[in-house]
């Protein structure tokens, strides 16, 4: 842990400043509660991770608001000129692949739409709509947030990415909301933004890809779940504002087609480079024989994607440790003090495609029951004028071009449902995950609500059970309904993907409802996958199926997943990890879970493809030394042979040689001699098709690529991590070649990976014992984005070298931590 008196210094003028922020004139306990202040006690412990406990809910929700802010508010500010639809007049139109102007046509509709305001209103069941209390939370966290910015001021902030800068205001409750339903999208409508905008009816009968009302629009703007700023950094930019002043047909006639293979290609319903790995251990596979969790999301470094540590309490009412997205006031990964969850992106779909038959002559009307029904249209124009599009809805939901898969032509077009776009359910969901208190408690909450917009949850209890569910929101697609609704030009791509295209003509084939399901639309639990065990159940985004090889779940609707098909490596590693253990030939003492164990697995980085077929890919070089290059360049693999005969099979940072076997499966390499097996899936395929030229060809692709980088090199000096002007050494790696401990980033020729993209994030191994829980947490990219914070690298340094921080969830172990701090945050609400 860190002790340095700089870091106590900053803490204790954190304390200071902090304490200016509460009135004296707020008074405390019922007094407070009359004058409608808020007030929280953050403690402040190792690594600048705040403990917050507060009277209600709108006061914890100031606090979180509060630290927040203290931490990441460019990050937070950001996010919300996203939902303002303000990135084109704050970061110019085009961005990464014109992602400004798309993402701010995609928002600036659903604001015309007052699509949040309407989610808001109905009974505050937090079902039909967002309970009182979960109300209180947002509109504090804006509270907390607008009144650090009142204290610090734009032009003081510590951050340069936004210090100064206009687009830094103050937030409402309603722009905390917007976010939060971007990130429900994230996998929906947000995933296709790009086609929606570019959606338009053709003009002369042709193709609309063809049509100069249908000008090609940019890949997916609308940025991943958690909030929504594109892969552009907005704060590198000059960010004085600037109006849009080019015409919307040439700032979008410049503009990539949206991309056929964004929704065509994937094999599941995963939002792009998100992922995650998790175990939920039950009695039988724990030394102590109480549950145990490992949560391992894998998340982007940068932006707002971040995971931000916190432990959250009103007395008697809620009390939660571990992690949510910045931005987001409520713990989504984490434990209470009798359960542990983590969540894994679930393989389901998360839209269902509608084909719709165009009344003749009419490319805007469709037939409904042989009756023509008419879109509506909406010309949506950006804030300060110059740049408008019109973009088109259907009673199931907005018309998408996919150029090539999904056009728009005079006979045909196409719309979407996306059960997401009206669920602001998560939050009450994720409250009442926080409250139960066992995983029975946890499957009735999960059953009721059907909250989690695209991800599966693991869980484990006290008692020792374990859970698998991917209680996900799910349209409601029944095989039933696939045999009788998906025409016959669309049933391979369900049957390969999950991709429904169901027939939009008919009455009969509309998603209806379960008599089980929350709302209507989406599939029951009763149509939902759900397994509970005493030994373990796992998943790292492949589907249900092998949740434990054991016991797999069979006969679901296929858009949740697939079933007897080939699983990712990274899905095999970790089952085969557990089963080690259990059997207690890992290497590892005893044949059960210990927290230091768990730990020790998890951060193996081990490489499942490298154990498989290095040995024969070097056989295969050294009886053929010669090789040529996919452009047909003679390559030596000499050096190449030498190296991976000597890598140790891992992604640690004293591995040498992994970057050579990584680059060499990225080039197509691991071609297999053996087919897959439904009856041993986690064992096939398992040999290299060394009779494949293309194998040695992918092996000197590899070597060219590396060009100016020793084959043998460790991995620690080429995969870091900056952090001011330090590179952090960062082990673990890719998930093509089988690395459970995920580590994404981009080879720059000549020099390595000096940045990581995304890949290991929030780290917990919690076992839930009968004096509370204890364990180890760390997030690998620290606690706040901010170079000037104390705590902008601590936890990577930690990270590099394997360790920890500890589980602080009692208050014995928090006043045991040397570096606690205490303030108090308030503020007259007549302020806010």
């Amino acid at each position: 842990m860190p002790h340095s008196r700089p870091w106590r210094r900053r803490l204790a003028a954190i304390s200071a400043l902090a304490l200016l922020a509460v009135p004296l004139t707020v008074p405390t306990g019922p007094a407070a509660a009359r004058q409608g202040g808020y007030e929280a006690l953050i403690r402040r412990a190792s690594y600048g991770v705040p403990h917050i406990t507060a009277r209600d809910f709108g006061s914890l929700g100031f606090g979180v608001g509060y630290a927040q802010a203290e931490d990441n508010i460019c990050l937070i500010a950001e996010n919300v000129v996203t939902v303002r639809a303000q990135r084109t007049r704050y970061f110019g139109p085009m961005g990464e692949d014109g992602s400004n102007i798309i993402s701010d046509l995609f928002h600036q509709r659903a604001i015309d739409d007052r699509t949040v305001e309407r989610l808001l209103t109905g009974r505050r069941d937090g079902i039909h709509s967002p309970s009182q209390e979960v109300r209180d939370q947002v509109r504090g966290f804006a509270a907390g947030y607008n009144a650090y910015l009142r204290r610090t001021g734009p032009a003081r902030l510590t951050d340069p990415a936004c210090a100064g800068k206009p687009w830094v205001r103050p937030i409402t409750e309603l722009d905390v909301w917007r976010v939060h339903w971007t990130t429900m999208v994230r996998a929906g409508s947000g995933a296709l933004a790009d086609g929606i905008i570019a959606a338009a009816p053709p003009v002369t009968g042709t193709a609309a890809a063809s049509s100069p009302a249908s000008a090609p629009i940019a890949r997916a703007a609308v940025p991943p779940a958690g909030s929504t700023a594109p892969r552009q950094a907005a704060p590198k930019r000059d960010t004085t504002a600037e109006p849009a002043t080019r015409a919307t047909t040439e700032i979008i006639g410049q503009l990539p087609a949206p991309k056929a293979t964004a929704v065509i290609k994937a094999r599941d319903g995963a939002p792009a480079g998100l992922g995650s790995n998790a175990y939920g251990l039950g009695s039988d596979a724990t030394v102590s024989g109480a549950g145990m969790l490992l949560a391992n999301p894998h998340f982007p470094w940068d932006g707002p994607e971040r995971f931000y540590r916190m432990h959250l309490k009103v007395p008697g009412r809620y009390d939660v440790e571990g992690a949510a997205l910045v931005g987001d006031p409520f713990i989504e990964i984490g434990h209470n003090g009798q359960l542990a969850w983590s969540h894994t992106v679930s393989t389901a779909r998360r839209f269902v495609w509608h084909k719709l038959t165009l009344v003749r002559g009419d490319p805007t009307s469709y037939l409904y029951d042989g009756k023509p029904r008419r879109m509506t249209s909406h010309t949506v124009t950006l804030q300060g004028g110059g740049t408008s599009r019109t973009l088109y809805d259907t009673h199931f939901g907005p018309v998408v071009l996919v150029p090539g898969v999904f056009d728009w032509t005079a006979d045909t077009a196409y719309a979407i449902s996306d059960p997401n776009a009206a669920n602001l359910r998560a939050w009450d969901g994720w409250l009442a995950m926080g409250r139960a208190r066992s995983v029975p408690q946890l499957r009735k909450e999960l059953d009721r609500r059907q909250f989690l917009p695209w991800v599966n949850v693991i869980a484990a209890d006290r008692s020792g059970a374990a859970l698998y569910a991917d209680h996900s929101v799910v349209p409601r697609v029944t095989e039933r309904l696939a045999a009788a609704c998906i025409p016959p030009a669309w049933r391979d791509l369900y049957a390969t993907s999950g991709q429904a295209v169901l027939d939009a003509s008919r009455s009969r084939c509309a998603l209806g409802r379960d008599p089980d399901a929350a709302v209507p639309g989406i599939l029951g639990p009763g149509h939902l996958p759900t397994l509970v065990r005493r030994d373990y159940v796992t998943n790292s985004n492949d589907s249900y199926w092998l949740a434990n090889p054991a016991h797999p779940l069979t006969g679901f609707p296929r858009v949740i997943g697939d079933e007897r098909t080939e699983r990712s490596l990274r899905t095999r590693l970790g089952v085969d990890q557990v089963q080690r253990r259990l059997a207690g030939n890992d290497g590892l003492p005893g044949t059960r879970f210990t927290v230091e164990r768990l730990w020790a697995v998890t951060l193996g980085n081990r490489t499942y493809a490298g154990e498989l077929v290095r040995d024969d890919l070097v056989r295969l070089c050294t009886a053929h030394p010669l090789a040529a290059a996919s452009d047909g360049t003679p390559t030596d693999l000499t050096a190449a042979c030498r190296a991976l005969r000597g890598w140790d099979l891992r992604v640690d940072l004293d591995s040498r040689g992994a970057h050579l076997f990584s680059e060499f499966t990225l080039a197509g390499g691991l071609r297999s001699a053996d087919r897959f097996d439904p009856g041993a899936p986690l064992t096939t395929p398992r040999r290299l098709a060394v009779d494949d030229p293309r194998v040695r060809t992918a092996l000197a692709d590899a070597v060219r690529r590396l060009a100016g980088i020793p084959l043998d090199a460790r991995l620690g000096d080429l995969q870091t991590e900056p952090r001011g002007g330090r590179r952090i050494p960062i082990h673990g790696g890719r998930p093509e070649p089988g690395a459970f401990n995920m580590a994404v980033d981009m080879l720059v020729p000549g020099l390595g990976y000096p940045k990581v993209r995304h890949g290991t994030s929030y780290l917990m191994a919690v076992e839930l014992g009968p004096d509370g829980p204890s364990g180890r947490q760390l997030l690998t990219y620290s606690q706040s984005a901010n170079p000037n914070s104390p705590w902008y690298a601590d936890q990577t340094t930690l990270y590099s070298r394997k360790g920890w921080d500890t589980i602080k969830f009692t208050e014995r172990q928090l006043r045991a931590d040397p570096n606690l701090v205490s303030y108090r945050v308030g503020s007259n609400r007549a302020q806010d």
